[in-house]
């Protein structure tokens, strides 16, 4: 059996990550029990929530161990199957990145396939970050037709994708924020949102009074910080917010202060709603055949950051938290 490179956390970082909190190790691959394949991954996911299971403390995922291999989503080809339906070749989804081979107990993986989509699109549009956004916007923040909708982050893997919902199920109004004029420009000439602005030019809650003069009905929030309290300020009254991500502050070695103006939340009748993606699986089927269908016509575009080579896994996951990406970041195996 191949020997696979795998990356370990070896200490918990303080503040931002530093890559000697990490190591690229080598391990023995074992023959795949009854069950069981083993996976060569093609395709690995790196995301925010990951830096949450860096630290020793409890939350809704267990803290990554040290010493031990790190997890993540991974699409991969089989080259070694000791599980009844499951044959070598065949291309599945599975819990087991931040390695080049996975032991995967079969009843933890998801067929996929290439001809349908291209792999990478498995870990983001058609993956996690998209049920992200479309659980968000419309299960959460219960978007209705004709409705203002802000998105921080929204160049992101699930910003990006949670705004051209918003568009394609009737918002009158879609208003993004990003990190560069570049993004800005992205946002706004290629995923068709009504108004965008770089965050880093002007106080936020400035720039989205002038983006939406009349507020905002749903906010989807990927930041945290400043962000979610300019648009506490700018929500009307019954307005949602759907709290997915607080990049803003992951990696902070203090605690935050939270938003100033809560207060404001009661005069509104408005709700602040955190949610994680894992308590919305039953809409899977509903969200891979809606988004489908908007990818096959054109209706809903994306782009991926893809950097290449188990090498640079590390690499990839810190540009990811600098914001260096557009999209979604994947890291590409080549065999």
């Amino acid at each position: 059996m191949p020997t696979s490179r795998e990356w370990h956390l070896t200490a918990r970082p303080q503040g931002w990550p530093v890559p000697g909190d990490f190591a690229l190790a080598e391990a023995e691959t074992p023959e795949p029990g009854p069950g069981q394949v083993l996976v060569r991954n093609l395709y690995l996911s790196v995301d925010p929530y990951m830096r949450g299971r860096m630290n020793d403390a409890k939350s809704y995922a267990a803290p990554y161990a040290l010493g031990e291999p790190m997890l993540g989503a991974a699409v991969g080809r089989v080259v070694a199957s000791a599980a009844d339906g499951i044959a070598v070749g065949d291309h599945l989804l599975h819990g087991l990145g931040w390695r080049e081979y996975a032991l995967v107990d079969a009843a933890h993986t998801v067929p996929v396939d290439p001809e349908a989509a291209p792999l990478p699109a498995y870990l983001g549009v058609l993956g996690m970050t998209g049920l992200t956004a479309y659980a968000g916007v419309l299960r959460v923040a219960r978007l209705a037709e004709g409705e203002t909708v802000f998105v921080s982050g929204a160049a992101g893997a699930v910003g990006s994708q949670a705004g051209q919902i918003a568009r394609l199920k009737g918002a009158s109004r879609v208003i993004g924020s990003a990190g560069s004029d570049e993004k800005v420009a992205l946002l706004l000439d290629e995923y068709g949102f009504d108004a965008a602005f770089n965050y880093k030019k002007a106080p936020v809650a400035e720039q989205l009074r002038a983006a939406a003069p009349d507020g905002i009905d749903v906010y989807f929030d990927n930041v945290g910080g400043d962000h979610l309290e300019a648009a506490i300020g700018a929500l009307r009254v019954h307005g949602r917010a759907a709290l997915c991500g607080a990049i803003a502050q992951y990696n902070a070695t203090e605690p935050q202060p939270g938003p100033r103006n809560l207060a404001l939340l009661i005069g509104k009748r408005a709700s602040l709603n955190g949610f994680l993606v894992g308590d919305h699986q039953d809409l899977r089927p509903e969200f891979v055949r809606e988004v489908g269908g908007w990818l096959r016509d054109g209706s809903l575009r994306y782009q991926d950051t893809v950097v290449t080579g188990i090498e640079h896994t590390l690499d990839a996951f810190l540009g990811l938290l600098r914001g260096d990406n557009t999209g979604k970041m994947i890291v590409a195996l080549p065999e």
